[in-house]
């Protein structure tokens, strides 16, 4: 067994003993589970969610005692922004095909069905909480899907290889140094 510590505990942090999902079972309905044990499109609830949570807690796939939403790792994180609570899912995301360097791995934060995040200022907390750091953010409100972090003037620039104006050398090498690895330009 590795003891290096895995992508999520070294971009988010360690599961907080302080936290616990408690009642809350977005992650059962929201997310794509794709694993060789278990397999479940996003938005569709599991199978297994019952009246009060998971029906096979004790003996559920090793997805389900592994995975953490970022709630649950990142302290910064207030106590109203548990998915239930704020209507907002904080995960880390990977893609596959990404289009371009900010997409690979990065932080989403997705607004529930029915939610008011946006409307009572929690996505705002919850943003602020995030984007403090050289992981890139993006927000999905259900339709559209928006990089919050870094902003747009940086993001074109570590994309586009300009040269950066004095007063964004610094943070758009930064990323550059982060991220240009995953760069789609040759």
């Amino acid at each position: 067994m590795s003891t290096e510590p895995e992508l999520e505990t070294i971009l988010l942090g360690p599961v907080l003993a302080d936290r616990e999902c408690g009642g809350c079972v977005a992650c059962c309905t929201v997310l794509t589970v794709d694993t060789p044990e278990f397999k479940k499109p996003a938005g569709t609830p599991c199978a297994h969610l019952v009246p009060g949570g998971c029906g096979i807690h004790e003996t559920r796939p090793p997805i389900c005692r592994t995975w953490f939403c970022a709630w649950r790792r990142i302290a910064s994180l207030p106590d109203e922004a548990r998915p239930d609570r704020s209507g907002l899912l904080v995960s880390l995301n990977f893609v596959r095909e990404p289009r371009n360097c900010f997409e690979g791995v990065s932080i989403n934060v997705r607004k529930l069905a029915g939610s008011d995040a946006i409307e009572s200022g929690m996505a705002r907390i919850v943003l602020d909480s995030l984007c403090d750091r050289l992981v890139p953010v993006w927000f999905s409100d259900g339709s559209e899907k928006m990089l919050m972090h870094p902003d747009g003037d940086v993001a074109r620039l570590v994309i586009s290889g300009d040269p950066a104006p004095a007063h964004l050398r610094d943070e758009v090498a930064a990323w550059r140094e982060h991220y240009g690895v995953f760069s789609t330009e040759s």
